[in-house]
């Protein structure tokens, strides 16, 4: 009877135990996220209680289950078995707390600043910093796994001996990922491009949506994703909307007749952008930029505070500029000149000594 009751209460009594704890600490989580609802390092760190109560449920049995008698044949086994899911967890546990750590740290910084350019830095820079974070707990975790089977740590020295040509082997195996994997350290601190820039690459016209160490995608306007690695951005020249500020300015041209009246363009340009949300009331002009035989080039230039706002009023403005033209003003559209062709001279008639000879 003691054989049976003895495992059951170590192991109930270790749930249980984990399952209170866990509780009691998740409750107390709770309640410091309510008294300090402007942070939300509390709430983060809440949604590591399952790898929280692992740590615990997995620490307590390995350190009764000798006692328990549980598979005495098999004690070694057990004891490695909870050894590497202790590990594993706890390592768990780790990458979730510097995650919440990080992503507190972010949120105080991104509401103490109101540059967006900034903010969406800082949001790269920590997006990458926390894969690399994870790496490392992922790299280690592995590795003190290893170390726990007495074979791994014989081998230690060989393997160390070795490292020097295993090293060289695999920096010239892995060449392209180790170029993507400084590329994207690169560009995490060295403020090329950020998550949220406007990016035109290969003629594609997007926003870069996600930047790892060694990827980075754009999403197109038509909701493409495009994902080429990150050394792509520091070889090849590529266009970033939202370097410095995400103002811009945008053109519209129109092909009109030599008998159109710019002046008055002019004005309804100015009535069409006032009216118009997505114009930021910066600047605006219109000017004649180039003429042809049969036609005028007319420019109009605008402002707008981000490129979807500079796509709206481009389209914006052609599309009723060319309605008021339309109907107002038909002479200015652009037309085809046509008229008799004139007739063709005979050149079959050859003066002959002043009088001309006609050929049949």
């Amino acid at each position: 009877m003691e054989n049976v009751f003895r495992p059951l209460s170590v192991v109930g009594g270790s749930v249980l135990l984990t399952l209170a704890i866990g509780w009691a600490t998740d409750r107390l989580l709770h309640k410091a996220d309510e008294r300090n609802p402007e942070s939300p390092l509390w709430g983060l760190l809440r949604r590591g209680r399952i790898p929280y109560q692992l740590v615990l449920c997995t620490a307590l049995l390995r350190g009764s289950y000798a006692q328990a008698k549980l598979l005495d044949r098999h004690q070694a086994g057990v004891g490695r078995a909870l050894t590497l899911v202790l590990i594993g967890s706890a390592a768990w546990l780790v990458i979730r707390i510097a995650g919440a750590i990080v992503e507190t740290s972010y949120s105080r910084y991104a509401r103490a600043h109101r540059d967006a350019a900034r903010v969406r830095r800082v949001r790269t820079q920590v997006e990458l910093i926390m894969r690399v974070v994870s790496a490392i707990v992922i790299v280690m975790a592995i590795a003190s796994m290893l170390l726990t089977f007495p074979a791994m740590r014989a081998a230690g020295a060989s393997l160390l001996a070795s490292a020097g040509i295993l090293g060289i082997v695999a920096g010239v195996a892995a060449q392209s990922t180790l170029s993507n994997l400084f590329a994207g350290l690169q560009i995490a601190f060295g403020d090329m491009v950020r998550i949220g820039d406007t990016v035109v690459v290969d003629g594609e016209w997007g926003s870069v949506e996600e930047i790892t160490l060694t990827f980075l995608t754009v999403r197109t306007w038509d909701e493409r994703r495009i994902t080429m690695p990150v050394s792509y951005f520091t070889s090849k020249p590529f266009e970033n909307w939202s370097r410095a500020t995400p103002q811009m300015t945008g053109t519209v041209y129109w092909h009109l007749d030599h008998s159109v009246p710019v002046e008055a363009m002019r004005e309804k340009l100015r009535d069409i952008l006032r009216e118009c949300p997505a114009w930021d009331g910066r600047a605006y002009g219109l000017q004649v930029t180039d003429t042809t035989p049969s036609t005028v080039q007319v420019r109009a230039l605008v402002t707008a505070k981000d490129a979807d706002d500079i796509w709206t009023v481009r389209v914006t403005v052609r599309e009723q500029m060319i309605t008021w033209l339309s109907a107002h003003h038909p002479h200015a559209l652009p037309r085809v000149n046509t008229s008799d062709a004139a007739p063709v001279p005979n050149h079959s008639a050859h003066p002959v000594d002043g009088r001309v000879r006609h050929h049949r």
